[in-house]
């Protein structure tokens, strides 16, 4: 009865830890889901939060702008003058118009030499895109899409009539149009967009939650192993205790046996001799 009263116990016990070790899990499971989800949130309002600080800093950049374009001028300005003081310079040796076409011919010696050297190297670099590789890239792109459906014809670069350029010019407006609606519908929906002071106020707030979390899943965790050794602990101990119940029972029945063996001797004796007596009885 001790023994069977232990595994009840102990049967009980399991129960109790894999139910709160469910519970644990679920809530861990929960949690995750939770932050998954808020972190998206945060990395769109950190992206609005910096588009929103570069368009205050337009009106720096323009200013930046404004100066290097001032000082561009001057730079042409300089050129120009070290341009006059060379045909300055020359024309006290020789007259002042020759002096301008000996330094403008220089000039466009130099432009033209650095011309030709450029555009040397830029029919070089025709095409810019490797159509080989273009090309293979449509190709598979061709493939992943619609699979052996896919025609190669259609990677050819096709003549297109004026009609046909009218009509594709058409459609591509038209699908303009209806990707700005869709992005105006979908701003609609989100509603009215945040000022910078409710972004940051936002994302701090955000940023709290998801601390939080992050210590409630470690929190979590660790419960989640307690509960591993409290079941494992309370294994153990029952197996002790049922252990220790058996050895109990085992010794209580030998007690008794030593107690009562001189009782029990005396009975079967007496059994005996009474059997045997009738025996005698019944023969005479």
């Amino acid at each position: 009865m001790e023994a069977v009263t232990v595994t009840e116990k102990q049967n009980d016990v399991q129960l109790v830890v894999a139910e709160d070790h469910g519970a644990g899990a679920s809530a861990l499971l929960e949690t995750a889901k939770t932050a998954a989800r808020l972190l998206p949130r945060q990395l769109n309002d950190e992206i609005s939060l910096a588009k929103l600080e570069l368009e205050h800093k337009k009106d720096r950049v323009g200013g930046v702008v404004i100066f290097a374009a001032v000082a561009l001028v001057f730079a042409a300005l300089l050129v120009v003058a070290l341009v006059v003081a060379a045909i300055a310079g020359l024309a006290t040796v020789m007259p002042l118009w020759l002096s301008a076409l000996v330094v403008c011919g220089a000039l466009l010696l130099v432009l033209a030499i650095s011309a030709l050297i450029a555009y040397k190297k830029f029919q070089k670099l025709l095409p810019l895109l490797p159509p080989q590789a273009k090309r293979g890239v449509r190709h598979d792109l061709g493939i992943i899409k619609e699979g052996r459906a896919f025609d190669p014809a259609t990677l050819e670069k096709q003549e297109l009539s004026r009609e046909e350029k009218k009509a594709r010019k058409v459609q591509q407006t038209q699908e303009k149009m209806k990707a700005n609606a869709e992005r105006a519908a979908k701003e609609a929906e989100q509603g009215p967009k945040p000022t910078e002071e409710e972004l940051v106020k936002r994302t701090a707030a955000r940023r709290d939650h998801l601390l939080n979390l992050r210590e409630e899943i470690l929190i979590e965790a660790d419960v989640k192993k307690l509960a591993t050794h409290a079941v494992d602990a309370a294994k153990d101990k029952a197996r002790h205790t049922v252990g220790q119940a058996a050895a109990d029972a085992a010794s209580d029945f030998t007690e008794t046996v030593k107690d009562r063996w001189k009782p029990a001797t005396v009975f079967a004796v007496s059994t005996a001799t009474v059997v045997v007596l009738l025996r005698k009885l019944l023969q005479k």
